[in-house]
């Protein structure tokens, strides 16, 4: 006798599905925003199966802060390139040449909320009305307040008070001239379903995800990797760590956690004992107690 069930990582692919097609239903000119993280990959994933076999009926888009890992750039434009999609990439850097963004300075200097001018610019400059993304409600207490269909202002601002309902699985894009939405169709995930879920799928990652020795100082209690743009600060000491990074971001501010894990299951073993969240070691979060809501009213990710 046929079993009807499905499992909950079969129920969060399937709402996941239903968003991504909600979604090129309700809007003209769609983008889905791809960092080369695990969460923007898993989104990517869900969206070639959401529309095969036909294309993936948008672009998908870097804000690069030009503060990247190596992996990271590496692992996207392979991954870009193996599916046939179309990369639009946003600089930081040329957003600051034309001084429509400040570089920050100090020893914790990030550009990490710089992305947020470079986004906007880019969604006006393309005249994308959506933009898909990776974010999930579990991460941090900002993200909790989203909907799927998040609603932005004509100068691409956020009201947390003033979302729509979504009852029913309705979700309303309606918008005015200059407006446009951010949809998370990883609203309901956890970070373990996201592991679960690659490891299921078999989906490839970038190496930086998974144990490798790294030279590392320690800031503020953060492991953050030595780069070409991140030196040690006087009194710092560069040390050699077997680490991985739980999220990947901007290098200035993403930080690595010491690890053995070598695997799938090691990671998934690991996130199942942590105590720590994964945003834990990202010190733009650490800025003020409301650093992620802040960045996110003016038009942050």
């Amino acid at each position: 006798m046929s079993s009807y069930s499905v499992n909950h990582l079969q129920h969060l692919e399937s709402e996941a599905i239903f968003i991504l097609r909600e979604t090129a239903a309700q809007f003209q000119r769609p983008v889905l925003l791809f960092s080369g993280g695990k969460d923007s990959i898993v989104v990517a994933h869900l969206a070639k199966k959401a529309f095969w076999p036909g294309r993936m009926p948008f672009p998908l888009m870097h804000v690069d802060t030009g503060h990247n890992f190596p992996e990271t750039i590496t692992y996207r434009d392979k991954f870009v390139a193996d599916i046939g999609a179309q990369l639009v990439v946003a600089s930081v850097q040329k957003s600051i040449d034309e001084g429509r963004a400040q570089e920050e300075t100090g020893a914790n200097a990030s550009r990490n909320a710089l992305q947020t001018v470079t986004l906007l610019d880019a969604i006006e400059e393309n005249e994308f009305d959506c933009a898909l993304g990776g974010a999930r409600r579990d991460e941090e207490k900002a993200r909790a307040k989203e909907r799927f269909f998040s609603h932005r202002d004509e100068f691409g601002q956020w009201d947390p008070k003033n979302q729509r309902p979504e009852l029913w699985n309705l979700f309303n894009g309606r918008k005015g001239p200059g407006e446009h939405f951010r949809v998370f169709p990883l609203s309901n995930w956890t970070e373990m379903d996201v592991w679960q879920y690659i490891k299921q799928e078999e989906i490839p990652l970038p190496s930086i995800y998974f144990t490798h020795e790294r030279e590392v100082i320690r800031r503020g209690g953060t492991l953050i990797a030595v780069t070409d743009f991140i030196s040690p600060q006087p009194g710092e000491t560069v040390e050699k760590r077997q680490v991985r990074f739980r999220t990947v971001g901007d290098a200035t501010c993403t930080g690595a956690v010491e690890s053995p894990a070598e695997s799938l299951d090691d990671v998934i073993a690991e996130v199942a004992a942590a105590r720590q969240t994964e945003r834990g070691t990202r010190a733009d979060d650490k800025r003020s107690d409301t650093a992620m809501e802040d960045r996110k009213k003016a038009g942050y990710f």
